[in-house]
């Protein structure tokens, strides 16, 4: 670690300041001193298991994440997740003497690696580049938090600034229902200006994330009359469940495939005489026979949209679709609860200009919007309507997320931690930014 340590501190790249002001130099500078103490901590918070149903580790992860934020003088609490079914979530507020904008700062502390898992420890694949469950999703995003918070403290100016942190324990696998697990959350956005999210968005530290597409499952049941197959299409048989089935999705399609950044995928289907229904891993056994008219089918899918408006337009005409049956059969539409949308607001796009000055003055060029499509579900889209601003993708950059080639670029780890320290500094002081 020690050799590792000194080869990265030789690596890091000499950022120009030229648009840097005094005290921001002192922030960039504190955290150049404390790069190898966030190296350690991000190695010692992969090394334990945290897969989000490992409740222990999740909490244990939790508990050194608090510890850090306690000494920083935030007011601190872990939130039992019995009631939803996880290991909880670690919550806490900095109120400082200043009038300026609150900050809302978006973390987690599961992964999707669990204990049976065989990806479970840091290692180094180069003098750069370090492997590890939850790398880069999203320990490196935690571990950025808590010293870009520390480098603020050492600057002096922690002291001024109204921030809040939110680490869940459950982004990769939500508890349920998602009303409870995601309270907390909603009311810290409540309470916040600004949003800032350090998932790792598309790994690129070009980009940031100023939207999200929504995420939640339907499931279409349909019914129709068994009967011999020479009756189909009769006036007392009608057309059979698959016929049916058939003619939802195929509308589903003619209707909506054309609603850009929307995406509305049938994921499983089961259809024939008897179907028996496991809904707990999303699948199931059929049986049928070719001269049987179908009495059963069910299908599941998900759907994807960029803005509440466009959401709700979607599950208004797969209804409509739905309601239209063909002769002698039934259907039913339900959509479950999920991540909603975060839509690119007026108020996002101006926040990415602020970032984009953050960087290009230390140095690290121009950032523009990811598209939404290359955007997953994350936290931070809960916030959507509480906040005046969001952006997110601000993690540690690295890539192969959810498999066990998973990576993060160690050079991004004081760079991203500098843009991160220096924006929220910013967001909280300009007069322009605060003005009520």
């Amino acid at each position: 670690m020690r050799r590792l340590l000194i080869l990265l501190a030789l690596s890091l790249t000499t950022l120009s300041y030229a648009q840097v002001s005094k005290i921001e130099k002192k922030i960039t500078a504190a955290i150049d001193v404390n790069n190898s103490s966030a190296l350690k901590l991000l190695e010692e918070v992969v090394n334990i298991n945290s897969g989000s149903m490992n409740f222990e580790g999740v909490q244990k992860v939790g508990q050194m994440f608090k510890a850090r934020l306690d000494a920083l003088g935030f007011e601190t609490k872990w939130v039992d997740g019995k009631p939803f079914g996880r290991a909880g979530h670690l919550v806490g507020y900095h109120t400082g003497k200043g009038t300026g904008k609150t900050l809302l700062l978006i973390g987690h502390l599961d992964t999707v690696f669990e204990l049976t898992s065989s990806f479970q420890k840091f290692a180094m694949i180069n003098d750069s580049t370090a492997t590890g469950p939850g790398a880069s999703d999203m320990k490196g995003g935690d571990v950025m938090i808590i010293y870009s918070l520390e480098a603020l403290k050492q600057a002096g100016v922690l002291k001024s600034m109204n921030i809040i942190v939110v680490m869940t324990g459950d982004e990769e696998l939500s508890g349920r229902p998602l009303e409870l697990a995601r309270k907390d959350l909603i009311e810290a956005a409540k309470q916040a200006d600004i949003a800032l999210g350090m998932e790792d968005g598309d790994s690129d530290p070009t980009t940031g994330v100023i939207s999200r597409r929504s995420s939640s499952g339907w499931e279409l049941t349909v019914t129709g009359l068994p009967a011999h197959s020479s009756q189909i299409f009769t006036s007392t048989i009608g057309a059979g469940a698959i016929y049916e089935a058939s003619r939802i999705l195929i509308g589903f399609y003619e209707r909506l495939s054309i609603e850009k950044d929307l995406t509305f995928n049938p994921g499983m289907i089961l259809g024939g005489s008897d179907i028996q229904r496991d809904s707990i891993l999303d699948g199931g056994s059929s049986f049928g026979k070719e001269n049987i008219v179908a009495k059963q089918a069910v299908v599941t899918g998900d759907i994807r949209a960029i803005s509440p408006e466009q959401l709700k337009m979607s599950q208004d005409a797969m209804q409509q679709i739905v309601s239209k049956h063909l002769p002698q059969t039934n259907a039913t539409l339900a959509f479950d609860e999920g991540y909603p949308p975060l839509a690119p607001t007026d108020g996002n796009k101006k926040l990415l200009e602020y970032y984009t000055k953050v960087s290009e003055d230390l140095g690290l060029g121009r950032v523009i919007a990811v598209n939404p499509r290359d955007a997953g579900a994350a936290d931070i889209s809960f916030t959507s309507g509480y906040v005046d601003m969001a952006i997110d993708g601000l993690g540690l950059f690295g890539g192969h997320g959810h498999t066990d080639k998973e990576y993060v670029n160690l050079n991004w780890l004081p760079r991203q931690t500098k843009r991160i320290a220096l924006l929220m500094y910013r967001l909280t002081q300009n007069p322009v930014i605060n003005r009520k």
